[in-house]
């Protein structure tokens, strides 16, 4: 899954209003964050397998430090507790912390089963929507659509870059979604973590959205 992790992010803008777009993008992407340093590090590893999946030609073969249940309960924790230290809101860092934990079980409705639940365990789950693109589109595209609407209604332009900055962030990720729906696979692993890293400007970009937005009173 992709923009349906962005999708939940938008919409975590109303429960939690004093919180940065740009923090929350960070929580609900934080173990896909993480996976591309260990993979470049070589602590964790995929292959690429075309056909693997219909939608998907990735084979996750070990991951259990960002993406085991386990240790994805863990970085909730670490990265609401950051967020409680910064902020001292309880509510804010709860929603912070349970973004992180969103990102895992929207995962298991989309991988195979690959997703470990604990580091050094062998059970791994996955539904496996990944199977069908219809199904895989039926999931992430109204998710991402219902929640971009969401943090729309929740806050209001404080000027044009507010505006337009929105709509174009939406525009942009839809087809960042595309090109991963219908592009050839990567050409190495390398690149597939390079790539991995670009999503920290999507992070910036939720940071510089939100300062042009105001939370609708």
């Amino acid at each position: 899954m992709f923009i349906g992790h962005f999708g939940i992010a938008f919409a975590a803008k109303r429960p939690a209003p004093r919180v940065s777009l740009g923090t929350l993008f960070l929580a609900a992407q934080f173990i896909d964050l993480l996976w591309p340093v260990l993979l470049l590090l070589g602590v964790e590893r995929v292959r690429i397998a075309p056909g693997i999946t219909t939608v998907t030609p990735l084979d996750f073969e070990y991951y259990p430090i960002s993406h085991s249940l386990v240790a994805v309960l863990g970085w909730a924790i670490l990265v609401g507790g950051g967020s409680f230290l910064v902020r001292r809101e309880a509510r804010g860092a709860l929603i912070v912390a349970a973004l992180v934990v969103s990102h895992w079980f929207l995962d298991l409705l989309m991988h195979r089963p690959d997703l470990p639940l604990a580091p050094g365990g062998s059970t791994r789950v996955g539904l496996g929507a990944w199977s069908s693109l219809p199904l895989t589109l039926l999931i992430e595209v109204p998710l991402f659509l219902v929640g971009a609407w969401l943090y729309a209604r929740a806050t209001v332009a404080r000027d044009g870059y507010g505006r337009w900055g929105l709509w174009s962030l939406v525009a942009f990720l839809l087809l960042i979604h595309a090109a991963n729906l219908f592009g050839g696979p990567p050409p190495n692993v390398e690149a597939i973590a390079w790539a991995g890293q670009l999503q920290w400007l999507l992070v910036i970009w939720g940071y510089w959205l939100d300062r042009h937005r105001a939370v609708r009173a």
